[in-house]
C-alpha cells in the first residue's frame, strides 16, 4: 500500500483521535512545561507583550504562558475542533486568549500585530505545496513588531535519519493501540497510521507526512525569509524517557530577529 497521503490530510486529521495517538506528547503537563521553560528562555517575553501561537493546536503552551502571567496569547490553527477544545480549556480558567482559525500561510491578520510568535510541535513542514513553509514563515514576520522574535520547533532531521524506525507502534491504556509503519524518502518522511481498539476493531487508518529540516536548513529558510541573528539549538526533548514518540523526542528550535 502507498503511504503517500492525499495533499490535504492536515486539515482534518487533528481531532479527538489524534489528541488520543500522541497524548504522550501534546497532552503531558510536564512536558508543556518544559517547552514552555525553552520559549521563556529564548524569547525575550514580558506580561504585557502580544504573543502569536501560531499552528497551536489545543493551544497547550498558550494555556501555561496564560498561567505564567502573560495577558495578550492569540491562538491561530486550522483545526476547528482543537480551536474548541482550547477554548473550553481557557474558560475554565479565565485566561485571556483570543481564538483565530485560518491557514497559517495567509492568516487576514493585521500587520505588525504581535510582540513575539512561536511554532511549536513540529508544526511545520506538513504542506507539501512548494514554498508552503517559506510562505507560513513570512506571514509569521509580517505580523510581527520591528523587534520582535520568532520560535520554530521541529523535529531533528539529522537525527531522525540517523536512527531511522520504519515501524513503531505503542500502546493506550489496555484497550488502543496506535502503529506506524515509515518511509523516508530524501527530506521527506512518510506515515501509515492505523489506531485499534481491542474492544471495537479500527479507529483510524490515515495517511500522512511532514517535510525533515537540518539545523543549516532551518537556518537557511529563516534568513531566506528576512529574520536576523538567526540561531537553531539542537539535541532538545522534552521526554524524560527513552522510546519512539513519533519523533518528537529529538527536537531543533530556530530563533529569528526581525530587525
Amino acid at each position: 500500500m502507498s503511504m503517500k497521503p492525499d495533499p490535504g490530510w492536515w486539515k482534518t486529521i487533528f481531532d479527538d483521535v489524534y489528541l488520543l495517538t500522541d497524548a504522550r506528547s501534546v497532552c503531558d503537563q510536564d512536558i508543556t512545561r518544559r517547552e514552555v521553560d525553552l520559549i521563556c528562555e529564548l524569547l525575550p517575553i514580558r506580561s504585557e507583550h502580544r504573543v502569536l501561537d501560531l499552528c497551536g493546536g489545543h493551544g497547550r503552551h498558550s494555556l501555561e504562558l496564560c498561567a505564567r502571567g502573560i495577558n495578550h496569547c492569540t491562538l491561530l490553527d486550522y483545526s476547528q475542533h482543537l480551536l474548541d477544545h482550547a477554548r473550553t480549556s481557557a474558560a475554565g480558567f479565565d485566561y485571556p486568549m483570543d481564538f483565530v482559525r485560518a491557514d497559517a500561510r495567509s492568516t487576514g491578520l493585521p500587520a505588525e500585530s504581535f510582540d513575539h510568535a512561536f511554532i511549536m510541535g513540529n508544526s511545520l513542514g506538513y504542506i507539501q505545496e512548494p514554498g508552503s513553509d517559506s510562505q507560513i514563515l513570512t506571514e509569521a514576520n509580517r505580523l510581527l513588531r520591528l523587534g520582535g522574535w520568532l520560535l520554530v520547533d521541529v523535529t531533528d532531521g539529522a537525527a531522525v535519519k540517523e536512527s531511522f524506525n520504519p515501524i513503531a507502534w505503542h500502546e493506550i491504556g489496555t484497550d488502543i493501540v496506535v502503529c506506524r509503519e515509515r518511509n523516508l524518502e530524501e527530506d521527506t518522511l512518510y506515515t501509515r497510521e492505523m489506531v485499534v481498539s481491542k474492544e471495537k476493531g479500527l479507529i483510524r487508518d490515515c495517511n500522512y507526512c511532514v517535510r525533515l529540516y537540518e539545523s543549516h536548513t532551518l537556518g537557511a529558510l529563516l534568513e531566506e525569509v528576512g529574520f536576523k541573528e538567526v540561531d537553531v539549538h539542537t539535541d532538545f526533548s522534552p521526554h524524560q524517557r527513552t522510546g519512539d514518540y513519533g519523533f518528537m523526542n529529538r527536537r531543533m528550535l530556530g530563533v529569528g530577529h526581525k530587525l
